[in-house]
């Protein structure tokens, strides 16, 4: 059977983050190439998946020397648009969540430019099989939302399956609309939607028990995750399959992470998982979309595509960078 051909369209970004603690290091910072959607294809690449990615990036010299870090890490990159005049930025904090000390400098970036019209779709998505896109595009400006939805509606008439990475950063959606004034639209063209409980609540409107958290149980998640999927499939008749994840910090540095998959009116439930910290939080779940387009793609067991897919994001979190250099995983590994 041929490999089903990925494509990833999202903003290629440069990562800066502070090399470690020690202020006397000559070079005190380190420089990744980042953004959800390029972790994702990094991550299949990897595991020997036809993948290519899409973006705009500036007539650089730079812009090619991340063109050959793609192709390196085996992503076809000739769906690649140059345009504009700068490449976005971000910078993070070692180890920190992309909730906590994280600064976007992505204004008048190539990517943040882009306008519907701008993409041939048609040649982009010819010999694409699946189409994955995150929530941090259309978070950018309307221009970038409406070329999402350009994307999908085009994917959408080839019969194409599209996956949507529900991911919220509260630091975008700065341009007037609210994500439940986009997210939704574009919601209704995906297959799979991934994300989390409180995501769904933000960018779909799903409702949330904001009290979830007083019930101090596992189960009382698994139970909103599985009431938050059926929501999402009731509202949106087009997806088949929702995923949410869960991780948990506690202040003595334990970390706990599970995750669930639901699809075909049933809730399969990860293995969990357990360690004393982590390396890098940036870049886990695009490893977990990963894995779930990984497990999709060659028919796995819906149990067997929750596992490997928490497996490789739960690998991730002990790898610094954004993107993940795991190779295929063995299913069933729990803890590291």
């Amino acid at each position: 059977m041929a490999k089903q051909k990925i494509l990833s369209f999202g903003e290629l970004l440069l990562r800066i983050s502070p090399n470690s603690a020690d202020k006397s290091e000559k070079q005190p910072m380190q420089l990744f190439v980042g953004g959800a959607e390029a972790n994702v294809a990094t991550a299949l690449a990897g595991w020997d998946m036809p993948v290519k990615y899409c973006t705009v990036l500036p007539d650089n010299f730079m812009s090619r020397h991340m063109l050959h870090y793609l192709e390196l890490k085996g992503i076809f990159t000739s769906s690649i648009l140059f345009s504009g005049n700068r490449i976005g930025l971000y910078y993070l904090e070692r180890g920190a969540d992309l909730k906590g000390s994280m600064v976007y400098d992505r204004e008048r970036s190539s990517f943040s430019e882009l306008k519907r019209g701008m993409i041939d779709w048609d040649k982009v998505l010819a010999g694409v099989s699946w189409f994955n896109f995150s929530a941090i595009s259309p978070a950018l400006n309307d221009n970038v939302a409406d070329v999402c939805l350009e994307a999908v509606e085009a994917a959408s008439k080839k019969g194409i399956t599209i996956s949507l990475d529900l991911n919220y950063r509260s630091r975008l959606w700065n341009y007037g609309k609210q994500p439940i004034e986009v997210m939704p639209q574009l919601a209704e063209y995906c297959d799979v939607l991934m994300g989390n409980i409180w995501s769904a609540n933000t960018l779909l409107g799903i409702p949330v028990d904001e009290k979830i958290h007083d019930k101090k149980s596992k189960q009382a998640y698994l139970d909103h995750a599985k009431a938050t999927s059926e929501e999402i499939i009731k509202r949106f008749p087009k997806c088949k399959t929702v995923a949410n994840t869960f991780r948990f910090d506690s202040e003595a540095n334990n970390i706990l992470y599970y995750t669930t998959l639901y699809t075909e009116d049933q809730l399969f439930t990860s293995n969990e998982f357990t360690c004393m910290g982590v390396v890098d939080r940036s870049g886990s779940g695009d490893c977990f979309m990963a894995g779930l387009i990984y497990g999709l793609c060659n028919k796995y067991t819906p149990q067997d595509t929750v596992n490997y897919a928490a497996s490789a994001a739960f690998g991730k979190l002990q790898e610094f960078g954004d993107a993940t250099e795991q190779e295929v995983l063995t299913i069933g590994k729990t803890d590291i």
